[in-house]
Order: C-alpha cells, then structure tokens, then sequence
C-alpha cells in the first residue's frame, strides 16, 4: 500500500467522513482553498474521491488540486461563459444517478463565482443538492473585521467598474448599521480606497490581502486615513483583495428618525437640493417631510463649520421656511 502524501490525506478522509452517506444522484457543492491547500476539509477530500465526475471553473484548475490529492476524476467546464448549456447536461447525468462535485477556482462555489444556475436547475429538475463548506474570503475578512457595532451582514462582491456607478454604488452602501463585504482586483484597489475615502471619511475598514496566503496582510483604519497607509508600500496594491466595510455609527440618537430615513436622506442630499432631498425622503420613508429637513440642514450647516468655520445654507435656503409657524418645506 502506498504511503506518499497523497495517498495518506485520502485514508485520513476516508476514515474521518467515510462512514457518512453519499446518495448517488446528488450534486456536491465543494468549497476549496483560497490560497492554502491545508484549508481543504477532509470531507470534500473523500468526496472528489467518490464522485463519477468533478464540474468546474476552470479544469486547468482543478486538476491541479486533484493531482496533488492523488485524484483522477473526469473534469467538465462550467463556467460564466457556459453556465447554462452546461448545467443542463450535469442536471441530464444528476438524473440518471451519478454523483457530481461542483468546485469554484477558490472558495465556496456561488459567492461571486459560478455555480448559482447549476444549483438552480438541479433543484428544478428534483436533484438533491449537498453543500460540503468550508473556505471562503468573505466569512474570513469578516471573522477579522471586528465590527462589534454591526447588525449582521451584506455580501457586495464587486462594484460596477464604470466611475459614476461606481460612486452611485457606493455612496449607497454607506451609513448602513451592518458589515458589508466587497471584492476587488488589484488594477483597481488604489482607486476604490481613494473613493472610500472621499465617500465615507470616518466609516471603518478592514483591508484583507492575500488571505490565507504568505504575504497575508489585515489593516483596519477609517477610509479617510488608507490612501496615504496603501502608498506607504506599492506591495500592498498587490494581489486579492477583501473589504469589510464596517457599520456606520447610529444617526438616529437625537432626531427621533429612524436610520433607515436617514440613511435615504443622506444619500438624496449628495445631489440635490435640501428641500427636494427633504420631500423625496419623506415620500420614500413616510416620515416627517419637517424633521427631514431640519436634519438635512443642520447636516449641511455643520459641514459649512467644517470647511471654512462659518455656518452656511444651499440654494438660499436659511431654515426659516422650516422654522415659521411650524410648517414643513
């Protein structure tokens, strides 16, 4: 009997998750290292060992995982450009009893990576669909995020590369009570942390490059201070990037206005003026067109201190119409 390493990972996973039922039939949703072979479970181990065929990504890929693991098994492409002529055939195989692994390049499968259609045309056709978790970018950058203020989670992924949905996009991620999390390429990070910075000054974020890798790096700072900590050292422009945008501070300790209504009046203030941002909150929100735009002022007024240390108004708009005889704009 061989003893390579190979051969000694597929005993031990045979002997940990072995004695588990595999129906034929079933399609295997198979999450895989994202930069650390040690990372993959022992269960997906036995089960690429068990399947009559591996569906993935990229085949060039996987074979190499499963040449280190000391695994043959037939590969087929499934990928953004194929997904759906593929997944009929693998769902066409599910039906006729074979066991079939679904694997992503890196991570879990249909987290920003292909995988979502196959699954919804296996659960369509009646196919039992098992997920064997395990490495993902995203549940890693949040683990070391530390956002203790956050109200759960929001998977991002990654942002529109045009700039003015770029900026949309992100302008309406922020002030948001929950931890959200956004991919980037490395061509473009330089520019995202520049837009974090202009966007959303004094909100938290965590920086993870490289995660699981050698040159593993985590920075947690508030956006306004990262331009100038990524152009300490070009290497920190390199390689895969995870973001962790934190939960803004409560707006609403003193208006009495929700933080949903504020978070909308926030963003409707960028562009336009009080009044109108004021009304159109309210018509979305339901509250308080008045309150609306009292917050919106003072908002406004404290950003003129900011800037040149006078207290300012938009548009020729002083208050008064929101102050005399109690009445909303």
């Amino acid at each position: 009997m061989s003893t390579s390493p190979s051969a000694s990972m597929v005993a031990a996973a045979t002997a940990a998750a072995g004695h588990q039922q595999y129906p034929a039939g079933t399609l295997y949703m198979v999450a895989t290292p994202i930069g650390n072979l040690a990372d993959l479970s022992l269960r997906a181990i036995h089960v690429l060992g068990l399947v009559d065929a591996v569906a993935c990504e990229d085949t060039r890929v996987s074979a190499q995982l499963l040449r280190w693991l000391g695994l043959h098994r037939p590969l087929v492409a499934l990928h953004q450009h194929n997904e759906q002529q593929a997944a009929e055939a693998l769902v066409a195989r599910l039906l006729q009893g074979e066991r079939i692994a679904y694997v992503s390049d890196a991570g879990t499968p249909a987290i920003s990576d292909p995988g979502a259609v196959l699954v919804a045309a296996a659960a369509r056709a009646g196919v039992r669909v098992v997920p064997l978790p395990g490495a993902s970018s995203a549940a890693a950058a949040l683990s070391v995020a530390g956002d203790a203020r956050a109200l759960g989670f929001r998977f991002v992924g990654f942002l529109p590369t045009k700039a003015a949905e770029r900026r949309a996009a992100l302008q309406a991620l922020t002030g948001a009570p929950y931890s959200q999390v956004l991919f980037e390429a490395p061509h473009r990070i330089v520019d995202l942390i520049a837009l974090l910075a202009d966007v959303a000054p004094t909100q938290t974020l965590t920086v993870c490059r490289e995660v699981t890798k050698q040159f593993e790096t985590i920075h947690t700072a508030p956006c306004a201070s990262l331009p100038a900590w990524m152009a300490q050292d070009k290497q920190r422009e390199r390689g895969e990037f995870v973001l962790v945008l934190h939960a803004a501070e409560s707006l609403s300790d003193d208006t009495g206005l929700p933080d949903e209504a504020l978070r909308t009046l926030r963003v409707l203030t960028r562009d336009l003026p009080l009044k109108q941002a004021a009304a159109l909150a309210a018509e979305l929100t339901g509250e308080s067109r008045k309150l609306l735009y009292q917050q919106a002022l003072e908002w406004k007024q404290a950003q003129s201190v900011d800037d040149d240390g006078t207290r300012g108004d938009e548009d020729g708009e002083d208050g008064n119409d929101a102050g005399q005889g109690g009445a909303a704009p």
